[in-house]
């Protein structure tokens, strides 16, 4: 009788455990190896475009993962290509105005100190969870660098799965 309540017993201690464990979140990371990739494939498309930039990738704690500076980018793209990171994570989404402004409105700044409203900066997802971003800056307008950050995208999306 005591070794079926035992046995019992442990089942139920069993069963709980594994509940329990199934409810953990898991997390997707932003490993170094994705983050260099998309870092050089948005830094060729802007070479290839004529553009001298600087590419960065954070993680999601916005921390930086991968940082570029193309030869002949000047010292301001590293910093405004470190706002718009901090804009796209603050904001979960692409950097810049939420919506096309009619042509010749220029955007109004963000009210966070260290961000810029400027595109170019993209959230790296895994379906639903954005963990880390990539901004460029330097380009002569933010939708070619949107357009640089989203190459390095397309290039690493087999990965971000």
């Amino acid at each position: 009788m005591k070794i079926t309540k035992f046995v019992l017993f442990t089942v139920a201690i069993a069963a709980l455990s594994t509940n329990a464990f199934a409810q953990l979140p898991t997390t997707k990371v932003l490993t170094m190896d994705v983050a260099e990739t998309i870092a050089q494939a948005a830094m060729a498309k802007c070479r290839a475009d004529g553009y001298k930039v600087t590419v960065l990738v954070v993680d999601s704690l916005n921390t930086p993962k991968a940082l570029m500076r193309d030869d002949g980018a000047t010292a301001a793209t590293a910093e405004v290509a470190k706002m718009k990171a901090t804009a796209t994570m603050l904001y979960n989404r692409p950097s810049g105005p939420p919506a096309p402004l009619p042509p010749g409105q220029v955007a109004p700044p963000l009210p966070i100190a260290g961000t810029i409203n400027a595109q170019g900066g993209v959230p790296i997802k895994v379906g639903e969870s954005t963990i880390g971003a990539v901004a460029v800056s330097g380009a002569p307008g933010g939708d070619k660098d949107a357009a640089c950050a989203n190459a390095g995208l397309a290039k690493a999306a087999d990965k971000l799965k």
